[in-house]
């Protein structure tokens, strides 16, 4: 068992068809357990819930809400497995994306910050093992003009156990 914490994107609903379709063709196992997110807290665990909670909350008091634009597909090799994922990442709204994710370890999640390992905001929309077909598909998406807008207005704790994600609080943000 693993504490995250994720946000759900609001989009339009055009949009979010649009990534939903692909993930189901592309994306077979996280399409399954987990609507399209950003994540900005990865896997933690041995740390009780009502402390990991107040520590999250507290952490996002007067934290603005994050409008991001995304134009662009990617490609990003899974750091312990021998599989490729293809990301949207935005464009707009990344910075602050990075600044409230950093926000979020610089307490008691400090020593769980894998430095190691570049951070980069994105949904998820595909999984290969051949980097070609995740370079594939990028450029599926990267040869159209398009622009996903949304927004980050709230964050959620989840759980992640059994291959089973189960929503544990939102947390909104001003």
């Amino acid at each position: 068992m693993a504490y995250l914490v994720i946000a759900y994107p609001d989009l339009i609903p055009e949009d979010l068809d649009m990534v939903q379709k692909f993930r189901v063709d592309h994306d077979s196992f996280y399409h399954a357990i987990v609507d399209p997110h950003f994540t900005f807290v990865f896997p933690v665990s041995g740390i009780a819930l009502e402390t990991y909670s107040a520590e999250i909350r507290q952490r996002l008091i007067n934290a603005p809400q994050i409008d991001f634009v995304i134009r662009c597909a990617t490609v990003n090799k899974d750091t312990f497995t021998d599989s490729f994922y293809t990301f949207l990442v935005p464009d707009d709204g990344y910075s602050q994306i990075v600044k409230l994710h950093d926000k979020l370890y610089s307490g008691l999640l400090a020593a769980e910050h894998r430095l190691d390992i570049d951070f980069i905001p994105h949904i998820g929309i595909g999984t290969s093992p051949d980097r070609y077909e995740c370079k594939r598909m990028a450029d599926e998406w990267n040869k159209k003009d398009f622009n996903i807008r949304g927004r980050i207005s709230k964050l959620t704790i989840i759980e992640y156990k059994d291959k089973t994600v189960t929503d544990l609080e939102s947390i909104g943000l001003c």
